[in-house]
Formats: C-alpha cells, sequence, structure tokens
C-alpha cells in the first residue's frame, strides 16, 4: 500500500493543511513571545537578567512529551485552564507547539540582538529612542539572523509530534498531522505510507523555510 492509496485526495489535504496551518500559526505565535524576549534580554539590564538567559538557553532542549503531559494537565476539564476547552483540539496544539518554539525563538533572538545593539545602541538613544523602540529597529538591523531564529522555531512546530500526539489526540479528520499519522501508520506496520508521508512532511519543510529565506534574502537588497 502506497500513501495515494491509502488516503484519498481530501484526507491528505486536510491532513497537510492542519499540519502546516497550525506549525506556521505556533511560528507566529512564538515569533511574537520570543522576539521581544530576546530583544528585552539584549537591551535592558536588570537583576536576573543572567539567570533568566541561562533558564531561556537551557530551555532549548525541553522535552516535547514534559510540555504534552503539562498542556494535558492544564488543559483538562478538571485542569485551570480547562474553561478554555482546548484539549483535543487544534488550537491546543498550536499552544504546545508554539511553547516549545518560543524558547528557541527567544535564545537565537537575544544573541542576534546583542551585536547590533552594542554598536547602535548609544546612537539609537541619543537620538531619542527608548530601549524598548530600539527593539523593533534592532530586529530590522538584525534581519538574517532573526530570520534564522524564527525559521528554526518553524523547524521545531512542523516537526512536533510527542506534544500534539497528547494534547491533541490524533482524531482523524480534526487533530490528526503528518507526523502524528507517520507515528500510527509506522505502528501499524503501514512503512511505504509512513515513508511516503514522511517525504512529503521534509519536501513541504523545505520549500516553506527555503520561502522564508529567499523573502529575507529580497528585501536586504
Amino acid at each position: 500500500m502506497d500513501l495515494w492509496t491509502a488516503f484519498n485526495k481530501d484526507d491528505l489535504r486536510d491532513i497537510i493543511a492542519l499540519s502546516l496551518g497550525v506549525s506556521l500559526s505556533a511560528t507566529v505565535l512564538a515569533a511574537l513571545l520570543g522576539l521581544p524576549l530576546g530583544g528585552i534580554l539584549a537591551v535592558y539590564k536588570f537583576p536576573g537578567r543572567r539567570p533568566l538567559t541561562i533558564l531561556l538557553n537551557g530551555l532549548l532542549g525541553l522535552p516535547p512529551v514534559v510540555v504534552g503531559l503539562t498542556l494535558y494537565l492544564l488543559l483538562s476539564r478538571s485542569g485551570p485552564l480547562g474553561w478554555l476547552g482546548l484539549l483535543f483540539t487544534p488550537g491546543g496544539m498550536v499552544l504546545a507547539q508554539a511553547t516549545l518554539a518560543t524558547p528557541i525563538i527567544g535564545a537565537l533572538a537575544h544573541r542576534a540582538l546583542q551585536a547590533p545593539w552594542h554598536e547602535y545602541g548609544d546612537a539609537l538613544l541619543v537620538d531619542g529612542a527608548s530601549r524598548l523602540r530600539a527593539i523593533p529597529m534592532l530586529l530590522v538591523i538584525a534581519r538574517p539572523p532573526v530570520l534564522t531564529a524564527v525559521l528554526a522555531g518553524f523547524g521545531r512546530t512542523i516537526s512536533e509530534v510527542g506534544a500534539i500526539l497528547i494534547v491533541g489526540g490524533n482524531i482523524a479528520g480534526y487533530t490528526r498531522t503528518m507526523t502524528t499519522t507517520i507515528v500510527l501508520e509506522t505502528s501499524k506496520g503501514n512503512l511505504p505510507v509512513a515513508v511516503g508521508l514522511g517525504l512529503v512532511l521534509i519536501g513541504l519543510s523545505i520549500a516553506v523555510s527555503a520561502t522564508g529565506f529567499m523573502l529575507g534574502e529580497k528585501g536586504d537588497r
């Protein structure tokens, strides 16, 4: 059995669309959180900044299954966030992926903004920009490494399986993504289907990342 006979066109399209939709949404959310966080750590001096920076870098290896379990407990009906109704939904999967990608984007953005802040920080402050207003300017100055940080976050989200399997439940037609389908088909022994879908996943990941990189290069010209 191959990929095309295992799924009809609509099912395959839905799985791919959900995977991209969840991963891109999670990447945007992680960027909205991680980029400002990295900027704050780069331009502000405050008590606890170094421990926070160390913690942020330590979270780069955050275990997905632990994130999934934690969110499951928080989002379950008896949990403190159960009223949100996000468990076993695409929204919960976005939250899980964003939780894993935010430290990556934040830590890499912090490193990317340190050099331009040291080089241009005094000039920006003399020109009347506050440290907070300087962060967007630094993000523009450091576009290539910042873009790399965001693409690294996307790579984390599109390849995620452990956390979204727990939080999403791998429900057919609703929360089943390419990665969770690969796990399911492998467990059933349908290796050609799993490999085929894996190749599609790799292709889509490369296409999205390459497109983002080319758009970033175009903006630098």
